[in-house]
Protein backbone atom coordinates (compact mmCIF):
# COMPACT_ATOMS: atom_id res chain seq x y z
CA UNK A 1 0.00 0.00 0.00
CA UNK A 2 1.34 3.24 -0.70
CA UNK A 3 1.03 5.82 2.65
CA UNK A 4 0.88 9.57 2.49
CA UNK A 5 2.21 10.71 6.22
CA UNK A 6 1.13 14.02 6.48
CA UNK A 7 2.74 15.85 8.89
CA UNK A 8 1.25 19.10 10.72
CA UNK A 9 3.48 20.08 13.70
CA UNK A 10 1.76 23.18 15.25
CA UNK A 11 -0.06 23.16 18.32
CA UNK A 12 -2.44 26.40 19.12
CA UNK A 13 -0.66 27.87 15.96
CA UNK A 14 2.87 27.59 17.37
CA UNK A 15 5.39 25.64 14.91
CA UNK A 16 7.61 22.48 16.66
CA UNK A 17 6.90 23.57 20.37
CA UNK A 18 4.77 21.37 23.00
CA UNK A 19 2.52 18.80 20.69
CA UNK A 20 3.63 20.14 17.63
CA UNK A 21 6.72 18.29 18.45
CA UNK A 22 5.23 15.40 17.83
CA UNK A 23 4.80 14.37 14.66
CA UNK A 24 8.66 15.28 13.81
CA UNK A 25 10.06 13.18 16.62
CA UNK A 26 7.31 10.23 15.30
CA UNK A 27 9.27 10.49 12.02
CA UNK A 28 12.92 11.03 13.23
CA UNK A 29 11.89 7.62 15.15
CA UNK A 30 11.57 5.71 11.82
CA UNK A 31 8.03 5.76 11.33
CA UNK A 32 8.98 5.39 7.01
CA UNK A 33 11.38 2.55 7.93
CA UNK A 34 8.50 0.72 10.07
CA UNK A 35 5.75 1.10 7.15
CA UNK A 36 8.45 0.11 4.68
CA UNK A 37 9.52 -3.01 6.66
CA UNK A 38 5.94 -3.79 6.59
CA UNK A 39 5.91 -3.66 2.67
CA UNK A 40 4.67 -0.23 2.11
CA UNK A 41 5.60 2.59 0.26
CA UNK A 42 5.66 6.00 2.22
CA UNK A 43 5.99 9.66 1.21
CA UNK A 44 5.58 12.35 3.78
CA UNK A 45 3.88 15.67 2.87
CA UNK A 46 3.90 19.01 5.17
CA UNK A 47 1.17 20.85 5.92
CA UNK A 48 2.09 24.81 6.96
CA UNK A 49 0.58 27.91 8.07
CA UNK A 50 0.74 30.45 5.57
CA UNK A 51 3.97 32.47 6.55
CA UNK A 52 2.65 36.12 7.48
CA UNK A 53 4.40 36.94 10.16
CA UNK A 54 2.40 36.45 12.86
CA UNK A 55 0.47 33.35 13.59
CA UNK A 56 -3.69 33.69 15.39
CA UNK A 57 -4.42 30.25 17.02
CA UNK A 58 -8.01 30.06 15.44
CA UNK A 59 -6.78 31.69 12.01
CA UNK A 60 -3.89 29.24 11.85
CA UNK A 61 -5.69 25.81 12.70
CA UNK A 62 -8.46 26.81 10.25
CA UNK A 63 -5.66 27.28 7.42
CA UNK A 64 -4.03 24.16 8.54
CA UNK A 65 -7.07 22.50 8.06
CA UNK A 66 -7.78 23.85 4.66
CA UNK A 67 -4.08 22.49 3.84
CA UNK A 68 -4.34 18.85 5.04
CA UNK A 69 -7.86 18.74 3.09
CA UNK A 70 -6.08 19.29 0.29
CA UNK A 71 -3.29 16.58 0.80
CA UNK A 72 -6.05 13.90 1.67
CA UNK A 73 -7.81 14.90 -1.32
CA UNK A 74 -4.77 14.48 -3.68
CA UNK A 75 -3.63 11.47 -2.05
CA UNK A 76 -6.55 9.85 -1.87
CA UNK A 77 -6.91 10.22 -5.64
CA UNK A 78 -3.69 9.08 -6.02
CA UNK A 79 -5.18 5.99 -4.39
CA UNK A 80 -2.86 6.35 -1.17
CA UNK A 81 -3.81 5.72 2.52
CA UNK A 82 -3.35 9.62 4.08
CA UNK A 83 -1.74 9.17 7.56
CA UNK A 84 -2.07 12.62 9.53
CA UNK A 85 0.52 13.38 12.09
CA UNK A 86 -0.62 16.68 14.05
CA UNK A 87 -0.15 17.94 17.27
CA UNK A 88 -3.51 19.23 17.55
CA UNK A 89 -6.62 17.33 16.79
CA UNK A 90 -8.50 19.88 14.57
CA UNK A 91 -6.49 20.33 11.49
CA UNK A 92 -6.39 16.99 11.16
CA UNK A 93 -10.11 15.68 11.39
CA UNK A 94 -11.54 18.63 10.08
CA UNK A 95 -8.63 18.12 7.10
CA UNK A 96 -9.24 15.06 6.54
CA UNK A 97 -12.75 14.73 7.03
CA UNK A 98 -13.00 17.21 4.26
CA UNK A 99 -10.51 16.27 2.28
CA UNK A 100 -12.60 12.67 2.09
CA UNK A 101 -15.36 14.75 0.50
CA UNK A 102 -17.40 15.86 4.07
CA UNK A 103 -19.42 12.76 4.27
CA UNK A 104 -17.38 10.52 5.94
CA UNK A 105 -18.18 7.98 9.02
CA UNK A 106 -15.85 8.85 11.71
CA UNK A 107 -14.54 6.53 14.73
CA UNK A 108 -12.91 8.82 17.20
CA UNK A 109 -10.74 7.73 20.08
CA UNK A 110 -10.17 10.14 22.71
CA UNK A 111 -9.62 10.77 26.55
CA UNK A 112 -11.41 13.88 26.15
CA UNK A 113 -14.83 14.37 23.99
CA UNK A 114 -13.58 17.98 22.27
CA UNK A 115 -17.31 18.43 22.57
CA UNK A 116 -17.11 21.82 24.07
CA UNK A 117 -17.89 25.08 22.29
CA UNK A 118 -17.08 28.62 23.16
CA UNK A 119 -19.96 29.34 24.79
CA UNK A 120 -19.78 26.05 27.26
CA UNK A 121 -15.40 25.87 27.30
CA UNK A 122 -13.54 25.76 30.84
CA UNK A 123 -10.17 25.85 30.05
CA UNK A 124 -10.67 27.83 26.60
CA UNK A 125 -8.38 25.18 24.31
CA UNK A 126 -9.70 25.23 20.94
CA UNK A 127 -8.25 21.61 20.47
CA UNK A 128 -11.28 20.94 22.85
CA UNK A 129 -14.30 22.07 20.10
CA UNK A 130 -13.11 20.23 17.37
CA UNK A 131 -15.65 17.32 17.55
CA UNK A 132 -18.48 19.81 18.29
CA UNK A 133 -17.28 21.79 15.12
CA UNK A 134 -17.31 18.65 12.86
CA UNK A 135 -21.06 18.17 13.69
CA UNK A 136 -21.57 21.81 12.94
CA UNK A 137 -22.18 23.22 16.17
CA UNK A 138 -19.99 26.02 16.36
CA UNK A 139 -17.05 27.60 14.15
CA UNK A 140 -19.11 27.16 11.33
CA UNK A 141 -17.98 30.28 9.27
CA UNK A 142 -14.53 29.39 9.54
CA UNK A 143 -15.39 25.54 8.49
CA UNK A 144 -17.21 27.04 5.54
CA UNK A 145 -13.83 28.29 4.46
CA UNK A 146 -12.29 24.36 4.84
CA UNK A 147 -12.79 23.25 0.72
CA UNK A 148 -15.03 19.90 1.19
CA UNK A 149 -16.63 20.44 4.20
CA UNK A 150 -19.80 19.63 5.48
CA UNK A 151 -20.86 19.21 8.65
CA UNK A 152 -21.64 15.52 10.13
CA UNK A 153 -24.80 14.32 11.32
CA UNK A 154 -24.28 12.62 15.19
CA UNK A 155 -25.26 9.61 13.93
CA UNK A 156 -22.17 9.35 11.70
CA UNK A 157 -19.92 9.29 14.70
CA UNK A 158 -18.30 6.99 17.40
CA UNK A 159 -16.70 8.17 19.94
CA UNK A 160 -14.46 5.80 21.84
CA UNK A 161 -13.00 6.32 25.21
CA UNK A 162 -13.60 9.59 26.52
CA UNK A 163 -13.46 10.04 30.33
CA UNK A 164 -12.69 13.00 31.14
CA UNK A 165 -15.45 15.79 30.31
CA UNK A 166 -16.01 19.46 31.25
CA UNK A 167 -19.55 19.69 33.15
CA UNK A 168 -21.78 21.03 30.25
CA UNK A 169 -19.55 18.90 27.42
CA UNK A 170 -21.18 15.94 29.78
CA UNK A 171 -24.51 17.45 29.50
CA UNK A 172 -24.13 17.93 25.71
CA UNK A 173 -23.07 14.78 24.52
CA UNK A 174 -25.84 13.17 26.44
CA UNK A 175 -28.26 15.29 24.73
CA UNK A 176 -26.68 13.85 21.32
CA UNK A 177 -26.95 10.99 19.11
CA UNK A 178 -23.30 10.37 19.21
CA UNK A 179 -22.68 6.51 19.82
CA UNK A 180 -20.10 6.89 23.00
CA UNK A 181 -18.42 3.45 24.20
CA UNK A 182 -16.61 3.68 27.44
CA UNK A 183 -13.40 1.82 28.47
CA UNK A 184 -15.09 -1.22 30.07
CA UNK A 185 -17.18 -1.65 27.08
CA UNK A 186 -15.33 -1.68 24.50
CA UNK A 187 -15.18 -4.78 23.41
CA UNK A 188 -18.62 -5.71 23.94
CA UNK A 189 -20.26 -2.81 22.03
CA UNK A 190 -17.65 -2.17 19.34
CA UNK A 191 -18.91 -4.87 17.11
CA UNK A 192 -22.53 -3.74 16.91
CA UNK A 193 -21.82 0.26 17.09
CA UNK A 194 -19.41 -0.64 13.80
CA UNK A 195 -21.64 -2.84 12.19
CA UNK A 196 -24.44 0.17 12.72
CA UNK A 197 -22.10 2.73 10.72
CA UNK A 198 -21.28 0.86 8.03
CA UNK A 199 -24.82 0.86 6.64
CA UNK A 200 -23.58 4.51 5.96
CA UNK A 201 -21.23 3.10 3.00
CA UNK A 202 -19.30 6.35 3.22
CA UNK A 203 -15.41 6.20 3.72
CA UNK A 204 -14.17 6.15 7.29
CA UNK A 205 -12.02 8.13 9.07
CA UNK A 206 -10.18 6.57 12.23
CA UNK A 207 -9.20 9.33 15.03
CA UNK A 208 -6.88 8.74 17.43
CA UNK A 209 -5.80 11.09 20.10
CA UNK A 210 -3.25 8.99 22.01
CA UNK A 211 -3.96 9.77 25.36
CA UNK A 212 -7.01 7.45 25.04
CA UNK A 213 -4.79 5.44 26.26
CA UNK A 214 -3.79 4.30 29.69
CA UNK A 215 -1.25 6.50 31.73
CA UNK A 216 -0.26 2.54 32.73
CA UNK A 217 1.15 2.87 28.99
CA UNK A 218 3.20 6.00 28.99
CA UNK A 219 2.53 9.70 29.16
CA UNK A 220 1.43 10.44 26.28
CA UNK A 221 1.25 14.47 26.96
CA UNK A 222 0.00 16.84 30.31
CA UNK A 223 -3.83 16.11 29.41
CA UNK A 224 -3.53 12.23 30.15
CA UNK A 225 -6.53 10.88 33.08
CA UNK A 226 -6.51 7.84 34.51
CA UNK A 227 -8.40 4.82 33.51
CA UNK A 228 -8.27 4.42 29.55
CA UNK A 229 -7.41 1.78 26.93
CA UNK A 230 -4.67 -0.53 26.85
CA UNK A 231 -2.37 -0.79 23.65
CA UNK A 232 -3.63 -4.18 23.29
CA UNK A 233 -7.05 -3.16 23.38
CA UNK A 234 -6.88 -0.28 20.86
CA UNK A 235 -5.07 -2.44 18.64
CA UNK A 236 -8.03 -4.96 18.79
CA UNK A 237 -10.08 -1.91 18.13
CA UNK A 238 -8.47 -0.48 15.41
CA UNK A 239 -8.66 -3.64 13.83
CA UNK A 240 -11.99 -4.12 14.46
CA UNK A 241 -12.63 -0.64 12.37
CA UNK A 242 -10.59 -2.06 9.37
CA UNK A 243 -12.90 -5.01 9.00
CA UNK A 244 -16.03 -3.60 9.19
CA UNK A 245 -16.02 0.01 8.07
CA UNK A 246 -13.75 0.95 4.37
CA UNK A 247 -11.11 3.01 6.57
CA UNK A 248 -9.77 5.71 3.54
CA UNK A 249 -8.15 8.05 5.82
CA UNK A 250 -6.43 8.35 9.67
CA UNK A 251 -4.73 10.79 11.91
CA UNK A 252 -2.38 10.25 15.12
CA UNK A 253 -2.36 13.32 17.30
CA UNK A 254 -1.61 14.83 20.23
CA UNK A 255 1.70 13.43 21.13
CA UNK A 256 3.91 15.66 23.18
CA UNK A 257 7.68 13.96 22.94
CA UNK A 258 8.95 15.84 26.16
CA UNK A 259 6.10 14.34 28.09
CA UNK A 260 7.45 10.51 27.44
CA UNK A 261 10.66 10.84 29.18
CA UNK A 262 11.07 6.79 28.64
CA UNK A 263 10.42 6.89 24.84
CA UNK A 264 7.24 4.23 25.69
CA UNK A 265 4.97 6.01 23.93
CA UNK A 266 7.00 6.92 20.86
CA UNK A 267 7.15 2.92 20.51
CA UNK A 268 3.31 2.68 20.83
CA UNK A 269 2.99 4.91 18.32
CA UNK A 270 5.18 4.13 16.00
CA UNK A 271 3.16 0.43 16.46
CA UNK A 272 -0.42 1.69 16.26
CA UNK A 273 0.67 3.70 13.01
CA UNK A 274 1.63 0.47 11.63
CA UNK A 275 -2.35 -1.24 12.66
CA UNK A 276 -3.80 1.76 11.35
CA UNK A 277 -1.82 1.04 7.92
CA UNK A 278 -2.87 -2.69 8.07
CA UNK A 279 -6.30 -1.81 9.16
CA UNK A 280 -6.67 0.52 5.94
CA UNK A 281 -7.99 -0.56 2.76
CA UNK A 282 -9.49 -4.01 3.78
CA UNK A 283 -12.87 -3.11 2.77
Amino acid sequence: MRIVLISVPYDSGRRGERLGAGPSRLLDAGLERRLAAAGHQTEVQVAESPADGWRAEIGTAFALAGAVSALVRQAVADGAFPLVLSGNCGPAALGAVSGLGGAATVVWFDAHGDFNTPETTVGGFLDGMQLATLTGRCWSGLSAGIPGFRALPDSAVALVGARDLDPLEAEALTGSDIERIEVRSLRERLPAVLSRLCDRRSPAYLHLDLDVLDPSEGRVNPYIAPAGLSRVDLEWAIDAVGDALPLRAAALTSYEPAADADGRVCETALALAGALASAAGRR
